[in-house]
This record gives C-alpha cells, sequence and structure tokens, in this order.
C-alpha cells in the first residue's frame, strides 16, 4: 500500500525537474510571442501621430491595426496544413523572418496605403507564426506540458505593458517608423536563436489535403464583412452570403473541411467561442478608443498615454496571478462574468469622463480595473470550450477558437473607429463629446461579452477525457 504513494512522489519530483532543453525552447518561441504580442500595442499608442504625419483621418489609419489583426485571421486556418507541408522548425523561421522584413517594409512606407499594405503582409505571416508557439513547447514539453505552458503566456502579458510605454518613449525621442524599426534587432536575435535551438523537424507522416473551396469562402467572406462596415452596405451582404456558403460547405465535407463547424453544435464551445471573440474585440477596442481619447481628446502626450495604457497589462498580469485560485475556488462562469462585468465597470468611467471632465485619478483606476476584469475572461472560457469536447476534436477547436478570437479585434477596432469617424463629422451640429459614441460602442460590447460569460458553465466537464 506504500508502494504507490512512493513512486506517486517520485514521479512529481522527477516531474519537477524540467530540462534545460525544454526552457531554451520557450525562451526562444517566446521572444516570438513577445515581438507579434508588442508590435500591436505599440500601434494603437500610435495612430494619432502616424495619422497625422501621413495626413490620413482615422477611418485609414485604423486599417494598421483592423488590417493587421484581419490578415491574422485569415492565415490561421492554414497554421496546421503548413505545418504538416513544410515542417515546424522550417516554418517558424520562415515566419520569423518574413515578420521582421515586414516590420522594416512598414517603417519605410511614406504613405497610409503602402503602410496598410505592409501591416496587412504582416499580419499574414503572424497568422501562422501565432499558434507556432504552443506547437513548438508541446513538442518538448511533455508531462510538464501546463508547467511549461503557464510561464510561456508571460510575454503576451508583458506586451501591453511594454508596449505603450515603449511606443510612447520613442515617439518622445524619434520619428513613428521606429516604432516598427525596433523589431529589427529583436528579430534577427530571435531568428539567430531559434535557427540554434528549435529541435529540427521530423519527416511527416502524411500530407493533409488542403481544403481549397473553404479558403476561397472564409478568407473574402471575412474581409468582405470587417470591410463592409465600414465601406458598403453591399460589401457586406456579399461577406455575410460567402460565409454561409462556408458554413454551408463545411457542413457537407465534414471532418475534411477547413473548420469542421459541427463543433458548434455543443453548446459550452460555442458560448465559449462568443466569449473570446467579444474578449478579444474589447481587448484592441479598448486600447484603440482610450489611446485616441487620451492623445487627441485631452491633448496628452504619446509617452504620458503610454503609461496609462499600461495599466491595462499590470492589470492582467496580477488577475492571471490569481486566475487560477479563484476558478478552483468559485467555478469558470463566476470567475469570468464577474472580471467581464469588472471590464464594463471600467469602461463606463470612460463614457462619464466624456460626458464630464476628464480625471487622470479616475483614468488610471478604471484602465487598471478594465485590465484585471480582462485578465479573468478568455482563460476559463478556453477551459470551458476544450473541456466541451473529446481529445480527438482539440486541433480543429483549436482552429475554431483561434480564428473566433481573431476576429474580434478587428470587428471591434472597425466599429470603434467608425463611432469616433461619425461623431467627429457632426460635433459641431450635436455638440456631441466626439468620443463618446466610441466608448458606448465598447460599453455594448462589454455587455455582449458579459452576457456570454454568463452561459458558461458552473465547472469543467471532462470531455477530454474521451
Amino acid at each position: 500500500m506504500t508502494s504507490k504513494p512512493m513512486h506517486e512522489h517520485q514521479s512529481q519530483h522527477a516531474n519537477a525537474r524540467i530540462d534545460a532543453h525544454v526552457w531554451r525552447v520557450v525562451g526562444v518561441v517566446a521572444i516570438g510571442s513577445f515581438m507579434a504580442q508588442m508590435d500591436s500595442t505599440l500601434v494603437n499608442v500610435s495612430l494619432s501621430t502616424i495619422g497625422h504625419a501621413l495626413g490620413a483621418p482615422i477611418g485609414a489609419t485604423q486599417w494598421i491595426v483592423s488590417g493587421y489583426l484581419l490578415a491574422m485571421a485569415l492565415m490561421l486556418p492554414l497554421n496546421g496544413w503548413l505545418v504538416d507541408r513544410v515542417g515546424a522548425k522550417r516554418l517558424y523561421l520562415f515566419c520569423f523572418a518574413a515578420f521582421t522584413c515586414a516590420s522594416v517594409l512598414c517603417g519605410t512606407a511614406r504613405s497610409i496605403e503602402a503602410l496598410t499594405a505592409a501591416r496587412l503582409l504582416q499580419g499574414l505571416v503572424a497568422g501562422v507564426l501565432a499558434p507556432m508557439a504552443q506547437m513548438m513547447i508541446g513538442r518538448v514539453g511533455g508531462q510538464n506540458m501546463q508547467r511549461v505552458m503557464g510561464y510561456a503566456t508571460l510575454p503576451i502579458l508583458l506586451g501591453p505593458i511594454v508596449g505603450p510605454v515603449l511606443a510612447g518613449s520613442i515617439l518622445a525621442h524619434a520619428s513613428w517608423p521606429w516604432l516598427f524599426f525596433v523589431n529589427l534587432p529583436i528579430g534577427v536575435f530571435g531568428l539567430v536563436l531559434a535557427a540554434r535551438i528549435l529541435p529540427r523537424d521530423a519527416a511527416p507522416a502524411h500530407a493533409r489535403p488542403f481544403d481549397l473551396m473553404g479558403f476561397a469562402l472564409i478568407s473574402p467572406g471575412l474581409v468582405a464583412l470587417i470591410y463592409g462596415l465600414q465601406s458598403s452596405v453591399l460589401c457586406f451582404c456579399a461577406g455575410v452570403a460567402l460565409l454561409a456558403a462556408f458554413v454551408l460547405h463545411a457542413r457537407n465535407k465534414g471532418e475534411s473541411a477547413l473548420i469542421d463547424v459541427r463543433i458548434f453544435r455543443e453548446r459550452n464551445f460555442r458560448v465559449a467561442a462568443l466569449a473570446q471573440c467579444f474578449a478579444n474585440g474589447i481587448l484592441f477596442g479598448r486600447q484603440l478608443a482610450v489611446s485616441l481619447f487620451l492623445i487627441a481628446g485631452c491633448g496628452l502626450s504619446a509617452a504620458h498615454a503610454g503609461g496609462l495604457v499600461a495599466i491595462i497589462g499590470v492589470g492582467m498580469m496580477i488577475s492571471f496571478a490569481f486566475l487560477g485560485f479563484l476558478t478552483d475556488r468559485f467555478g469558470c462562469r463566476p470567475v469570468a462574468a464577474c472580471g467581464a462585468l469588472l471590464a464594463l465597470l471600467g469602461t463606463l468611467a470612460f463614457v462619464w469622463m466624456t460626458l464630464g471632465a476628464y480625471s487622470p485619478a479616475l483614468a488610471a483606476a478604471s484602465l487598471f480595473a478594465a485590465g484585471l476584469g480582462q485578465g479573468t475572461i478568455s482563460v476559463p472560457s478556453i477551459a470551458a470550450a476544450y473541456a466541451s469536447l473529446p481529445k480527438a476534436k482539440l486541433p480543429v477547436a483549436n482552429t475554431a477558437l483561434n480564428i473566433a478570437q481573431r476576429i474580434g479585434g478587428p470587428f471591434a477596432t472597425t466599429l470603434v473607429s467608425m463611432a469616433i469617424a461619425t461623431t467627429t463629422a457632426h460635433a459641431s451640429s450635436t455638440h456631441a463629446h466626439p468620443y463618446l459614441a466610441s466608448f458606448l460602442v465598447l460599453a455594448l460590447l462589454h455587455g455582449l461579452c458579459l452576457a456570454s460569460t454568463l452561459k458558461l458553465p458552473m465547472r469543467i466537464g471532462h470531455a477530454m477525457s474521451r
């Protein structure tokens, strides 16, 4: 009777020691994750400066963010197929190098059209690069997978803190192209380390057929849907039609489809995907609305605004540290719903400031509260989504969740920028604050996120064991 506990104790002790090679791999892929996350937050704080320098309105400059996020979403379905065809390490090295080169193209752009095109290229590469960190860690993590993954999330949490502060510092001493040139030394350093440290690719067991029809429907459908929100009703309707055609195609094709849409029949997965979509949307929508409000609306410097926006990341990091304890103690739904409510209250504070007067203390407190709330939404919803499906369905669930998450970003930033542009154009006749409508739209998205989290399960099930 005593041998089993002794064996378990020895096994746990062995598992506690993680091989040094695993830490080296985590460190290498963390560079890519950090660079991609930091890059998105760098630009959010700098849209006003870039738009002024290039003579572009907010409706055009917001595509620097929305186009990047949308391009990421378009390439996510290709990740698994490309890994089978090219190999994980070779694909990672190519995407890392291409992301660095695209950053240089962004810095050398001299028009808003050229910058947007370079950002689209950057987003296309990032869409393949984003899931690669998890895949590389999965190849070496072994029985310590959860622990290693937990440490690997650190750069994702540091990005929203370092990015705005770094953007403010750069703009205080240099011109906007250096926001992108800063990626060059980081990229070269990370590329050299990746080439030397990442494990070699094994020979592919088989090459999965590519669902060309599905990709041809979903990619232009997503572009037309998001772009149509701002451009034309006809374009928006075309996007809806293409996405509807993709759903019909995927239902008929089943498991061989680009995305097996049948997994959305599972209620918990469907609700979790919606929560992910809205959570990512309010994250990027808040960064855009708050940054423009502080700089263009309140006259703060980019450095000052960047410091305030970084408070969101601080709140997220603090909440992440207690997330496991809170979820175990209170359950999935209460933690995520309370976080969504706290994030909503943080946004409502900015609605109040647009109706009254700007308060530095209230802005800092509300951004911290929003960060605390934001940090408690994603992980419980992701856990609920994965636990609602059999283990064999996890690869396709990962793709579907990533797409749902990434679509929320460009959808929210497009709506927020439309609200700003519309209110600014009619501010003289309506006497409304130019940023009131943007925070009202953001509050509505928060409300939808809260409604989604209230439908999450109380406790995580055990479907993954099947």
